[in-house]
């Protein structure tokens, strides 16, 4: 089985708040993450399909394709946004990263699975900072 990888970028504002706390509950838990005028991030969006080679192209999947894929259905959506306002699949949810990326799947499995005869998406990972990121396998 081979994996192939695509990156790309996106730049987002978000908040952590749980209303259901108060707002000193919110700041203990989340820190400046619960900041009241949002935050911001340069995040990385790591797509792993895996499959194997076609027999006419040698490729698991056209990268440029994949990459047209998934700005058209995540990137265009969450690039300079305020997660918590205007992404409509994040409404109602925790703009945490692990609510987005598994967002991003539900998005992505389909439209990845349609682009690559021989295999699927195997694996999301983002990024929010250098530092702290998430992995996702669909499960």
């Amino acid at each position: 089985m081979i994996h192939v990888c695509r990156k790309e970028h996106f730049n987002a504002a978000h908040k952590l708040w749980n209303p259901k706390w108060s707002e000193e509950k919110n700041k203990e838990v989340f820190g400046p993450c619960a900041n009241v005028n949002w935050h911001g991030h340069n995040f990385e969006l790591i797509v792993t399909v895996k499959g194997l080679p076609d027999e006419d192209t040698g490729f698991v999947v056209d990268l440029k394709a994949l990459s047209t894929l998934i700005r058209k259905l995540v990137i265009d959506k969450v690039d300079h946004k305020n997660l918590n306002v205007d992404v409509d699949f994040m409404e109602g949810k925790m703009a945490s990263c692990e609510n987005l990326v598994m967002e991003f799947w539900k998005i992505l499995e389909p439209a990845v699975k349609d682009i690559t005869p021989n295999g699927g998406l195997y694996k999301l990972t983002l990024y929010e900072t250098e530092r702290n990121f998430v992995e996702y396998y669909g499960d």
